[in-house]
């Protein structure tokens, strides 16, 4: 295949956000809270543009210490994020969360980096801060799930492995739909963005191999970690409430 992906001009990009609209509309018309989905497509386009212009600055001058220093940001937002929907417990539990998300995203990252693709050198950027978003934005999503669940079946009395297993369970749930449901419902972001570029269909479904292994472990060892860190929890779970 030689088709590549052609730039798409801004003219273009603009009907994409007609289908945007009609969702917006339908949200004020009920009187749902448009305002705030309004905000958060303001913020998306403040933060892609931003990130688009200091992804290009990155790339043409990166060194290692550069990438491990925007690999620490990563782990730290994500974890602070990771804990939105338990806020009274967020800044206690903020270390447990970066550790937990460092261990699981970081040691997916190293093997998939290092073992699958043998990046050389190893910090090469353009490879490696958008796997690692990918993989620590996962961990965020799967902590965040675990962490809800947790501190709910504490709330409702039940031990500590009880609400472990209930945790860990709800966390997994998207992820193994995703495997689920790839290939036969939906052809994920990098299979997609690889054959819109002219990759071939196979070598792109290798890839995305690539990429649900690296979902999945990433999830399921992050969410872990945060259980098993969090289990004296249960201690003080009652002077914490």
């Amino acid at each position: 295949m030689s088709n590549s992906l052609a730039i798409l001009p801004l003219q273009n990009l603009a009907i994409a956000f007609i289908p945007v609209s009609v969702v917006i509309i339908i949200l004020f018309k009920w009187s749902l809270n448009g305002k705030f989905a309004l905000y958060a497509l303001a913020r998306m386009l403040v933060q892609l543009l931003l990130v688009g212009y200091f992804l290009n600055y990155l790339f043409a001058g990166a060194n290692a210490w550069i990438v491990v220093l925007l690999l620490m940001l990563m782990v730290l937002f994500s974890s602070w994020i990771a804990l939105g929907n338990i806020k009274e417990r967020r800044l206690p539990l903020l270390k447990r969360t970066m550790l937990s998300v460092a261990i699981g995203g970081g040691f997916t990252l190293l093997i998939i980096t290092q073992g699958v693709l043998t990046l050389q050198p190893w910090y090469q950027v353009q490879t490696m801060i958008p796997l690692a978003g990918m993989i620590f934005a996962n961990c965020m999503n799967s902590v965040s799930l675990s962490a809800e669940r947790f501190y709910a079946e504490l709330s409702r009395g039940e031990d500590y492995i009880k609400a472990r297993k209930t945790a860990f369970q709800a966390s997994m749930i998207p992820n193994i739909n995703a495997l689920f449901a790839v290939g036969l419902i939906s052809l994920p972001g990098m299979m997609t963005g690889q054959i819109l570029s002219g990759t071939s269909p196979f070598i792109a479904a290798r890839y995305q191999i690539m990429v649900m292994c690296m979902v999945f472990a990433s999830a399921g060892i992050s969410s872990a970690c945060f259980l098993v860190l969090n289990k004296n929890t249960i201690k003080n779970n009652n002077s914490m409430t």
